[in-house]
């Protein structure tokens, strides 16, 4: 339709000033955006998060602000106490669906929700809440795996979980096989992967039984599990876990020749302590990971989380039914739970520094004094309908979904953004 000469006039003269006001506005709104989302004026490893609350939305109820904290440097996050948390769990079972049946503590039935209302605070400084938002876009072009047993398994599971309030990932596994999966957060572009390796090395179930009725394993303690050693140099990071699987019935093997076992009950072998097998076969993994030429990633090793079956054995009425933390003075690491962790800081040790002179990168995620305090957070009988036949029918040993494993991912988060200064810092001095 053609307009009318008054029309057509105006709307020739004003053309040219209009657009040159779109395009000023523009400009001033490109310009404000920096001033106004912290994500744009700083990478994302430099955001240290102290909400308390991370709302639906992604913004946080308190404050952002720079590292680096005073106390940074000299505070052990990992040394600490619970303290109570009203605003958790930050997920419920019914909003995700990662968590496995027998850590559904709230499905089977489990009727006091107090053990999942406490948060961690280290003595001396303080350790943020998980933000889901900031974790994601750290993590974006980035790709983390999980190698070890069904505690590691638990904890992936509980990231997924704390992650759903973001996104959800897609599965891009390359089988069925449910032992080693990996998914994929599309709009991030960061892969999470599990790597069932309960033993760290290549192991064989020699028995489906045994003389404990767990079954029986030949281990051997020089070769590293191909299973996952040849998938891994891929990753920015790994997250390393093993111990509770050395409990089990083995024949420990070297250069392909028995040297001796743990309670296996065949003749003429040598019986040696549970340690002796983990410590070599933890020793022969930290070394091929050193040995993997193009792994040019983070290798975190994450400590043992203790057990806490009171009144009995796991296979002798033993159990957790306690409904709150103890205080750090309440209870000390003993017993083979502390053979285990021994072993493992001081194997870190070693790897981390013929890691450092090969430019490897090892880091100790050291969650067991948290978890040590922790007996109230094992399914114990509610990872189960009553009465079902399963192996291990007073869980102690894995941890419920929602529950305190969830703040391992507040120590992960700190950890990674204590990784991503050290990486500015080193890129400031070069």
């Amino acid at each position: 339709m053609e307009l009318l000469p008054f029309w057509k006039n105006f709307s020739t003269a004003q053309r040219t000033p209009r657009i040159l006001i779109l395009v000023s506005l523009t400009l001033i709104i490109l310009g404000l955006i920096p001033l106004y989302h912290p994500f744009y004026r700083y990478p994302a490893n430099l955001i240290v998060d102290h909400s308390s609350k991370i709302t639906s939305h992604g913004t946080t109820t308190k404050y952002q602000k720079i590292i680096k904290q005073d106390d940074e440097d000299t505070c052990d996050v990992f040394i600490g106490e619970w303290v109570r948390n009203p605003d958790a769990p930050y997920y419920t079972n019914m909003t995700c669906w990662a968590i496995h049946e027998h850590q559904n503590c709230m499905k089977y039935g489990r009727p006091d929700t107090d053990f999942l209302k406490w948060r961690w605070k280290p003595k001396g400084c303080d350790l943020p809440i998980f933000n889901p938002y900031q974790f994601l876009d750290m993590m974006r072009n980035k790709s983390m795996a999980f190698i070890g047993d069904s505690v590691g398994r638990n904890q992936m599971q509980s990231l997924i979980c704390l992650l759903s309030r973001v996104e959800y990932p897609i599965d891009i596994s390359n089988d069925t096989d449910q032992n080693f999966r990996r998914w994929k957060y599309t709009t991030y572009n960061f892969t999470l992967a599990a790597y069932w390796s309960p033993f760290l090395v290549t192991v064989k179930e020699s028995d489906p039984d045994g003389p404990s009725h767990t079954g029986l394993f030949n281990l051997y303690l020089d070769e590293p599990d191909p299973k996952w050693t040849t998938q891994i140099e891929q990753f920015n990071y790994l997250i390393l876990n093993s111990a509770h699987w050395y409990t089990r019935c083995s024949v420990y093997y070297e250069k392909n020749q028995i040297i001796g076992c743990h309670y296996c009950g065949l003749p003429n072998i040598t019986d040696l302590s549970i340690n002796y097998g983990y410590q070599k076969a933890l020793k022969t993994t930290l070394k091929a990971i050193n040995s993997l030429e193009n792994f040019k990633g983070v290798t975190f090793v994450r400590t043992i989380a203790p057990s806490h079956f009171e009144g009995g054995e796991w296979n002798k009425g033993g159990n957790c039914v306690r409904q709150g933390p103890f205080r750090s003075n309440e209870t000390t690491l003993d017993g083979i739970s502390m053979e285990f962790y021994r072993t493992q800081v001081e194997e870190f040790k070693v790897a981390a520094k013929e890691g450092k002179a090969k430019g490897k990168r090892f880091r100790l995620l050291d969650m067991t004094q948290a978890m040590l305090l922790r007996p109230d957070g094992h399914p114990s009988k509610y990872g189960h309908w009553p009465n079902a036949n399963v192996v291990l029918y007073n869980d102690c040993v894995h941890w419920c979904l929602p529950g305190p494993i969830d703040t391992w991912s507040d120590f992960l988060l700190h950890m990674l953004k204590l990784e991503g200064r050290r990486a500015l810092e080193e890129n400031i001095q070069l």
